[in-house]
């Protein structure tokens, strides 16, 4: 049974427990009181009418068991019809500010779902030599939108690659990931280094970021059998090799998030990892490698890498995040995008 199923019987079941409870004693005690905790659950997950025939509900329960316990007509139950009277009209109007606000939230999660697809248009299936699949998963927590992003364009300098995770939630970061997204769809077209890509964009942000806002980020160039990366504080792809192998590709050197280049010293230049026929390379945000089991527990990404083994690129990681789904058991805490290239054997 669903937590909101739970919810909706409450109401009927603390009044049942209370009506049992008050005939198991006896006449003299009298819980009678205790029958406005129906209306008051009854605000929490239904509607002003549905609150309103649970108070209807309590009061009527509450003549017979008056009667049972020798109160009827006097003071003490006349406050008691009163409470329920009360609480029922608290209750009513708590479960209108409460559908009112939901309402609201679900039309702001609405406009930022739509902005959000409206920036994070479908990748190519196929660029160049390489079969892409895409995986995105928005996390379910109200009206949040998270600022991940992604994008693969064919230039004349080959196959480059964006992955990011934008610090924060909501309208903000998808305007941040306009942003980025943006500068890179020009500069990847009009830099012949990948290095000069990410300055491009480091520039763009410079102009419209204030405070210590940034963007976790990897740039990616392919080449002939290999695949340059350039790893602004996002975490390592995983690289899948045809033999078998598994593997992070960890940065030579540590970067800063875009966004926070001016701290630090000169951005390091990017390196390159073998990326062969039949070789595939994982680009994914933190909300996979950081969602937690029910016991705590991280999901084990490279354990899980043979879920790719698939013939389909699309099929495997579809398959992958089925396994991430279970491994959560609920509820994502942070959207989680997975970007899987795998480089078609000649």
């Amino acid at each position: 049974m669903s937590s909101q199923s739970v919810l909706r019987t409450l109401p009927f079941v603390a009044i049942s427990l209370i009506v049992a409870v008050d005939l198991i004693t006896g006449p003299g005690v009298g819980f009678l009181p205790l029958l406005t905790l129906g209306p008051a659950f009854a605000s929490v997950a239904g509607g002003v009418r549905r609150t309103a025939l649970v108070g209807v509900l309590a009061l009527v329960i509450c003549v017979p068991l008056a009667v049972y316990d020798g109160l009827l007509g006097r003071t003490s139950n006349n406050l008691t019809l009163t409470a329920i009277v009360g609480v029922t009209g608290a209750s009513m109007l708590a479960s209108r500010l409460r559908n009112r606000r939901e309402r609201e939230l679900a039309n702001v999660r609405l406009v930022a779902e739509a902005a959000q697809r409206v920036l994070l248009r479908p990748v190519p299936r196929r660029a160049g030599d390489l079969r892409v699949a895409l995986s995105y998963t928005s996390a379910a927590a109200e009206a949040q939108i998270g600022g991940d992003l992604y994008e693969v364009v064919t230039t004349p300098e080959g196959v480059r690659i964006l992955i990011g995770d934008v610090q924060g939630k909501g309208l903000e970061a998808v305007e941040t990931a306009a942003w980025v997204l943006g500068a890179f769809r020009e500069a990847a077209y009009d830099q012949s280094e990948l290095y000069g890509v990410v300055e491009r964009v480091e520039t763009s942000l410079a102009r419209h970021l204030s405070g210590e806002k940034f963007v976790t980020a990897i740039l990616a160039e392919v080449h002939d059998e290999e695949i340059s990366l350039l790893n602004c504080g996002h975490p390592s792809p995983l690289v899948l090799l045809r033999d078998g192998g598994v593997h992070f590709a960890e940065p030579q050197e540590e970067a800063l998030p875009l966004g926070l280049g001016a701290l630090g010293s000169p951005r390091p230049k990017p390196h390159r990892v073998p990326f062969r026929d039949g070789d595939q390379i994982l680009f994914y945000t933190d909300g996979v490698v950081e969602t937690r089991d029910r016991q705590g527990r991280f999901y084990p990404l490279a354990e899980r890498a043979h879920l790719l083994r698939s013939d389909d690129p699309q099929a495997a990681l579809d398959e992958l995040r089925a396994d991430l789904l279970r491994h959560a058991g609920g509820p994502f805490p942070d959207d989680a995008a997975m970007l899987l290239l795998r480089r078609h054997p000649g």
